[in-house]
């Protein structure tokens, strides 16, 4: 099959990008290549790889017009980045969105990529068809996307739970990464809101629903009812393989999220997850003994 990639070059397009090409398709990728070239940089001999540099504000309908499947990833992602940036998340994760929708035909496929951030703060468990509350600029803008996608007869929207593990083009800030960096490099951690609770996966977990799941439409959250874990458990964890000081604050976090997710509905499809909480964290000390994503200049 023909299909295009926006942000295929991110923390997940790159992966996604590659597992694909493994797969046989013809792969395009449509990023702005913000953080640089060097995450596809392994794929350019393939015959079946393309890349497109553009801004996803800019698209057209020749952009999209030839592939069969259109992985939408690009995006403003995370609380820090849409909070600095309310304006530009709205016209990139929303606004664009809707162009990409409008300019797609009825018988091409979208999959978007979508989040359980925008569950909140929820005093119950929540499933698809909880009420979604988001807290922050982000969520409010990725849910604003995905019922644009919603639109579209033949569309499908994974919410991930939070992503953690090692890729191409790392994001260091996502929370099990951000712990164990921190555990390793600063032998501190300082939790916000200790008590409070994420839902978590494996990068290669979410691929895989990338790729094994394409075939469903509607909504389905991804991960396993088995990874839902607060901020002091998660450190916990950490704590078994590193030596570090825990410090809990007495100061509110800014972000308020706190839920647990129901994966029900993808397990009922044959999704199982794969990789545990303890190899991800395995895997990332193993990146961040030699990788520090904070550099400094080192004495010569």
């Amino acid at each position: 099959m023909k299909i295009l990639i926006t942000g295929g070059a991110g923390y997940k397009g790159c992966l996604l990008t590659q597992e694909l090409l493994n797969k046989g398709h013809e792969v395009t990728v449509l990023d702005n290549f913000m953080y640089g070239h060097s995450s596809i940089m392994p794929y350019l001999p393939n015959p079946n790889f393309k890349s497109i540099s553009k801004d996803i504000r800019t698209i057209t309908e020749s952009d999209l017009k030839e592939y069969d499947i259109i992985y939408h990833l690009a995006g403003i992602s995370g609380y820090p980045a849409c909070e600095n940036n309310p304006n530009s998340a709205h016209m990139i994760n929303v606004e664009s969105t809707k162009r990409i929708v409008n300019l797609l035909g009825r018988s091409q496929k979208l999959i978007y990529a979508s989040t359980t951030s925008f569950y909140g703060k929820a005093g119950i468990e929540c499933d698809e068809t909880s009420f979604c509350n988001p807290v922050s600029t982000y969520g409010v803008t990725k849910l604003q996307a995905e019922e644009i996608c919603m639109q579209k007869e033949n569309a499908l929207a994974l919410r991930f739970a939070t992503i953690f593990g090692v890729t191409q083009r790392m994001r260091p800030d996502l929370l099990l990464n951000d712990f164990v960096y921190r555990a390793m490099y600063e032998r501190t951690l300082v939790l916000f809101d200790s008590a409070s609770k994420r839902t978590f996966i494996h990068i290669k977990d979410a691929i895989k629903s990338y790729t094994d799941f394409a075939h469903l439409k509607g909504i389905y959250n991804v991960g396993s009812n088995d990874m839902n874990f607060s901020k002091r458990e998660l450190a916990d964890m950490v704590a078994k393989h590193i030596k570090f000081e825990i410090i809990e604050a007495s100061t509110p976090d800014k972000d308020k999220r706190d839920f647990i997710i129901n994966f029900d509905k993808i397990q009922n499809e044959g999704f199982k997850i794969t990789v545990s909480m303890d190899e991800g964290i395995k895997e990332l000390i193993k990146l961040y003994s030699f990788y520090n994503p904070y550099p400094v200049y080192a004495k010569i």
